[in-house]
Parts: C-alpha cells; sequence; structure tokens
C-alpha cells in the first residue's frame, strides 16, 4: 500500500467548481455534466469506444467463460461465464501527472 489518503471528487464538486471558475450558473453547469457522462455511459453501452483527447479512453473488454478454481474447494472446477467490463486507459497527460505524485 502506497499511503495515499482516500480523497474523492463528487459530480457535486466537480459542478460547484467549474461554475466558480466559469461564472455559469450551477443549474447550467450541473446539466452539462450530466450530459457529458449520459453520452459516455450510453456509447460505452452500446459497446463504442470513446476517446477523450488528453484525459482517456473508455472501452469495452469481453472476458471469455472459463473454468476457474476455488481456493478453498480445490477440486471443484468453477464455470466463469462472459462478461463485458469497461476499462479505461488514462491519457498521456494524466499518466504524467499520477506519475508526480509522492509514494507517501
Amino acid at each position: 500500500m502506497l499511503g495515499f489518503t482516500t480523497i474523492s471528487v463528487t459530480k457535486y464538486d466537480m459542478v460547484v467548481r467549474i461554475s466558480r471558475e466559469t461564472g455559469l450558473p450551477q443549474a447550467c453547469v450541473q446539466d452539462v455534466v450530466q450530459r457529458v457522462l449520459d453520452t459516455i455511459s450510453t456509447a460505452v453501452a452500446r459497446g463504442e469506444k470513446v476517446e477523450i483527447r488528453n484525459f482517456g479512453i473508455f472501452k469495452v473488454r469481453v472476458y471469455k467463460a472459463h473454468i476457474g478454481r476455488n481456493p478453498r474447494r480445490p477440486g471443484v472446477d468453477v464455470r466463469i461465464p462472459d462478461r463485458s467490463v469497461v476499462k479505461f486507459k488514462p491519457g498521456k497527460d494524466m499518466r504524467e501527472a499520477v506519475k508526480k505524485l509522492s509514494p507517501r
């Protein structure tokens, strides 16, 4: 464990920050932020790749069905079905910013 403290930024936090920085009403900013998130979610749910330059790429990764093992019952095979998951690959700017974080 790297010892990072847990800090989260909520959608509300983003709306307030953007509203303060732009002078736009929070209701307008909330609508735009929600539409952006809905657009990303809808596209990814259709299996489309969403690329936001200098931020990252959202895409669906499909894992094929396979046989797994239960470590508590090693003699019993467990069938793991196909599944789709959302993957996020950060863009170059984000990767560089994260590299600068101190591990302590």
